[in-house]
């Protein structure tokens, strides 16, 4: 049974996802952990078909435009692999101030593990047609340009508003324009 009504339901068309950490922790203030994430779409676009035309990663949640044949399990792959990692690291550089966060963060149904690093759903929506891929890219890539962290979208390192200025990014997206 599906946990969110924003669920996955067309696999040839295109979604725009959000992926947020537990208790909004600023965790990708840490490049390495942001490094993390890049290395799994990587893997993901290589290895497990996925297409990704544009995404962001801010300090404590991330939005993208992806898809694949089947996008809810390449999700749930993504956030459990990026997950592991990030709780590795940190276990290694001993943060255990955000480990510590982290367990009482973990839904106490989650048996299976010590510490939860995401927030249950990645609030899929469905992007059926150009304008709202306009739309939802327009978001993503002016965020941090909206918090004041930047003054244009492309001076932000962690986002592929880069590629779409014709400019190499950190990570190769599919530009639908």
């Amino acid at each position: 049974m599906a946990r969110s009504r924003y669920t996955i339901t067309e696999t040839e068309k295109p979604y725009f996802l959000t992926c947020t950490i537990v208790e909004w922790l600023p965790l990708f203030t840490r490049s390495a952990l942001v490094d993390i994430v890049l290395d799994a779409w990587r893997f993901q676009q290589t290895n497990q078909g996925l297409k990704l035309y544009g995404y962001v990663v801010l300090e404590n949640h991330l939005h993208y435009l992806a898809q694949s044949s089947d996008l809810a399990k390449s999700v749930a792959s993504f956030k459990s692999f990026t997950a592991r990692n990030i709780i590795n690291h940190l276990e290694q550089t001993r943060a255990e101030s955000t480990l510590q966060r982290l367990r009482f963060a973990k839904r106490s149904h989650k048996v299976d593990r010590v510490y939860q690093v995401w927030q249950e759903g990645s609030h899929a929506e469905l992007v059926y047609s150009e304008a709202v891929m306009r739309q939802k890219l327009d978001y993503i890539h002016h965020n941090p340009v909206k918090r004041g962290y930047v003054d244009f979208a492309e001076h932000w390192r962690y986002s592929s508003a880069r590629s779409y200025q014709g400019q190499p990014g950190l990570i190769d997206v599919q530009r639908w324009y």
